[in-house]
């Protein structure tokens, strides 16, 4: 496995990735959003997995803006431009993804 964790330093749920990580002993690259971003390749291969209305934090002061946009590009744009609106933690492992706390699916991984 080469689990990526993108997600945010004060982040509840992306604490609890890691920890779920770290207590099966798999290795995993942890990757501040706020302070990287992602790049605009690593959310085409997420968006591959997700739908694109996943992605968006709705506890983020601005989510109602990128839903107004009325295209997918222009949210996309947006999303890559504020990381703050991702919703998190985004969890890599190859070409599968998923978003948010999702240990039953991280379980099918392993």
């Amino acid at each position: 496995m080469n689990i990526q964790i993108f997600g945010k330093s004060k982040c509840f749920d992306t604490k609890k990735a890691e920890r779920y990580f770290k207590e099966r002993r798999v290795k995993f690259q942890s990757v501040d959003l706020l302070r990287y971003g992602i790049s605009r390749g690593e959310l085409q291969s997420v968006l591959r997995q997700v739908m694109l209305e996943e992605l968006i934090d709705p506890k983020s002061p601005d989510a109602p803006l990128v839903n107004y946009l009325a295209y997918d590009e222009d949210k996309i744009e947006k999303l890559l431009e504020n990381p703050k609106l991702l919703k998190t933690p985004i969890v890599r492992n190859g070409k599968q993804a998923t978003v948010g706390y999702q240990p039953e699916v991280w379980k099918s991984w392993e």
